[in-house]
């Protein structure tokens, strides 16, 4: 089987690498030049555990091509995935200029059955849309060359990406066709003999799938935050809590960790856009909405904490900032907690020294000179007046304390992912402030 996909941001690469991998010929398209020829020559546009081994190996075995031309591998291919990029708009709309583009491109060139697949996330009706571009452009060509379309969600979490492509939870697939479920079921035939589902619903509702997800994961992480804010009015623990609650089987353990807050390319985007759809056909999403409110207020908490512990006088003071990425193993800085509290620091007249193990290159483009970069933890906390703890990299669990204190002016620790032993800490003679704890 062949199949073309558009787009080698990271859900097109990793897509494609992990197609590969199982033996299918995959041309991965983007109309970015630079990057095309970057990958052509094994340099990798993200960072993304175990990608870079994954592209080089089928490359040369291949399995696995780069080009910038759809139209070339089109008619050679059995199926055509849109993995473009779909950013919300100034309206908080999903942008969904290039994933119609692509379906008209399809449209204006198609000499065979094929099946397009949107991959990126989508709103419902992005399907039909999509089907009217592809038609609208067969009719001003005076053909009527059959084809169908269908929905396949991603659900990759960025730095487990190749593990969850390969060992699914679930493979969510929509379709309106028997031809398109059965090419469909052949395409992710290696990945159900290992006992992952297929789970092939209507369009909608596998569109609909990818939405609700990501807004159910956004839901608790916003309501752990709010119950931790809460947790230190009253005095109780959040670390007990989170157990004590976990630990029933219709609530479960996971994504209950209160931090300062979520970001990424999918949790804000999507939870917009849905609060989006769901206006367009009348209808309130009044807990969404809070999540939303919740989430935008965690995210300046560690700055409200360090005006608080120095009454308001922070202009002139140095800030140890541990981490800039939204999440460990990755260097994606979209929606990231660091931005904000970057840019409140810098308001308020402070020194930032940050440090982050891969994001480093993404922060020089995204912020400039207006910070410091540091080539370790250790470099961060010269003549510090606090560390603030944003991004839980496994390198930052077990510092050297003593060194650090000496190297500090004051001891102080901000732990934006409850990462730290507050006893321990304060054995040590630091100030410790966590999130949902007294």
């Amino acid at each position: 089987m062949k199949i073309a996909i558009v787009g080698t941001g990271y859900v097109g690469l990793v897509t494609g690498a992990c197609f590969a991998e199982m033996g299918t010929n995959v041309y991965c398209i983007d109309i970015d030049v630079e990057k095309i020829n970057n990958l052509n020559k094994g340099v990798m546009p993200i960072y993304e555990q175990g990608l870079e081994d994954l592209v080089k190996a089928n490359t040369a075995a291949g399995r696995l091509k780069f080009g910038t031309d759809l139209v070339a591998v089109l008619n050679d291919s059995d199926i055509v995935f849109s993995a473009v990029g779909t950013p919300p708009d100034e309206n908080g709309n999903a942008d969904l200029r290039y994933v119609l583009n692509v379906a008209r491109t399809v449209g204006k060139h198609l000499n065979k059955y094929m099946v397009f697949v949107t991959k990126s996330t989508v709103p419902v009706g992005t399907a039909e849309m999509v089907r009217a571009a592809i038609r609208e452009e067969q009719q001003k060509r005076g053909v009527q060359i059959p084809f169908d379309v269908v929905s396949n969600p991603e659900f990759l979490k960025e730095g487990a990406a190749i593990d969850d492509f390969m060992r699914p939870d679930r493979i969510v697939v929509g379709v309106d066709s028997d031809k398109a479920k059965t090419l469909m079921e052949q395409l992710y035939k290696p990945f159900t003999l290992n006992g992952h589902p297929v789970i092939f619903m209507d369009i909608a509702s596998s569109e609909m799938t990818k939405y609700a997800a990501n807004a159910m994961l956004a839901t608790r992480i916003s309501f752990m935050n709010d119950i931790a804010n809460l947790c230190e009015r009253v005095g109780a623990n959040v670390h007990e809590v989170r157990k004590g609650i976990g630990s029933d089987p219709r609530i479960g353990a996971r994504f209950l960790y209160p931090g300062c807050g979520y970001g990424g390319s999918c949790f804000p985007k999507d939870v917009k856009a849905l609060i989006k759809t769901a206006s367009e056909h009348r209808y309130e999403m009044t807990v969404l909405r809070a999540v939303e409110e919740v989430n935008e207020r965690q995210k300046e908490l560690l700055y409200h904490k360090l005006v608080t512990r120095f009454a308001h006088h922070l202009k002139g003071r140095t800030v140890a900032l541990w981490g800039l990425s939204f999440k460990p193993q990755t260097d994606d800085m979209r929606e990231a907690p660091s931005l904000t509290l970057i840019e409140k620091l810098l308001a308020a007249g402070c020194i930032v020294k940050a440090y982050d193990p891969v994001a480093m290159t993404e922060a020089r483009r995204l912020l400039g000179d207006r910070i410091t970069y540091a080539g370790s933890i250790y470099e961060t906390v010269q003549d510090a007046d606090a560390i603030l703890l944003v991004t839980e990299w496994k390198e930052f669990r077990l510092p050297d304390w003593p060194a650090i204190k000496q190297a500090m002016k004051t001891p102080i620790v901000f732990d934006g992912r409850n990462i730290y032993d507050k006893a321990e800490l304060q054995m040590l003679e630091f100030e410790y402030y966590g999130l949902g704890t007294r």
